[in-house]
């Protein structure tokens, strides 16, 4: 008994069932079946809770899946060769039980596996589509963060211009085209105290540069010019603190090379002011 047991319990009649053993194996375990009664009550019951199980879990197919399915049988039937077969069971219903469950199980991992193939699809498009809108969502974003950037930007070049017009401790001085740039104007600011100098980005309208080229600024001293430095067009801040000047007669804009000039380039002049006295 105790050897029928561990037989049983070795999973081989499970394989039997499932039709994974060799034609060697399988002849083994049908004359064990027929030795032992134990043994054929149990592949019986294995048949039964794998046809159960087929049964519990089966999904019908789709109308026009059927339909297919039905069209192929009734075709293979009628190209097929009528033949008689015998068939001699193992033990009576042994056969149409196996074939029965065979098929539940067949029948139920085809539909399971459309239906996975289906769900696969499914969530490829919707990947898909994540994807799409992740990217769609990120340019927005940087859009957003963009616009938010500028009106920071021109935020704090208005109240700079107002906190100008409100205080005396600032000479403004403001800068008009010149013959090459007729339409150019900025603003330089001129502290009377401690003579730093101020430039405001959004008070500014000079012609565009290219990669390579920048402005520069300079002060008219004594008839001579003196470079106090240089900006750009993209400038981060909307203030730009340029070098201490003690005493000036007039300011200009020129656009020089990267890093700036020794001396200003007189036929790239845009914009000139002089001082009020």
């Amino acid at each position: 008994m105790e050897e029928l047991k561990e037989y049983i319990e070795s999973g081989i009649l499970e394989l039997y069932v499932l039709g994974q053993l060799s034609a060697t194996e399988s002849n083994e375990v049908e004359a064990m079946a027929i030795a032992h009664p134990e043994i054929k009550a149990e592949i019986t019951a294995i048949e039964i809770a794998m046809e159960n199980y087929a049964m519990q879990n089966t999904i019908a197919p789709s109308h026009q899946i059927k339909e297919k399915i039905l069209h192929q049988i009734s075709k293979n039937t009628a190209q097929a060769t009528p033949t008689e077969t015998k068939i001699i069971p193992l033990y009576e219903g042994q056969n149409d039980n196996k074939i029965r469950t065979l098929r539940f199980a067949l029948i139920a991992c085809s539909v399971l596996l459309v239906i996975s193939l289906g769900f696969l699809f499914s969530a490829h498009k919707d990947l898909n589509i994540a994807n799409t809108q992740i990217a769609t969502l990120s340019i927005e974003k940087e859009q957003f963060a963009t616009t938010v950037s500028k009106l920071e930007f021109n935020k704090a070049g208005m109240e700079n211009q107002i906190a100008m017009f409100e205080t005396t401790e600032w000479n403004t001085i403001r800068l008009a085209g010149v013959a090459n740039s007729p339409k150019a104007q900025m603003v330089v600011y001129w502290n009377k105290k401690d003579k730093s100098i101020l430039i405001n980005h959004t008070a500014m309208n000079l012609p565009k540069t290219d990669s390579s080229h920048e402005y520069q600024l300079w002060a008219l001293v004594d008839g001579k010019p003196v470079s106090l430095g240089v900006f750009g067009e993209n400038a981060k801040e909307a203030v730009q603190q340029m070098e201490t000047i003690q005493k000036a007669q007039a300011f200009a804009v020129t656009i020089e090379p990267m890093g700036g000039s020794a001396n200003p380039t007189m036929e790239k002049m845009l914009v000139m002011g002089a001082i009020s006295i």
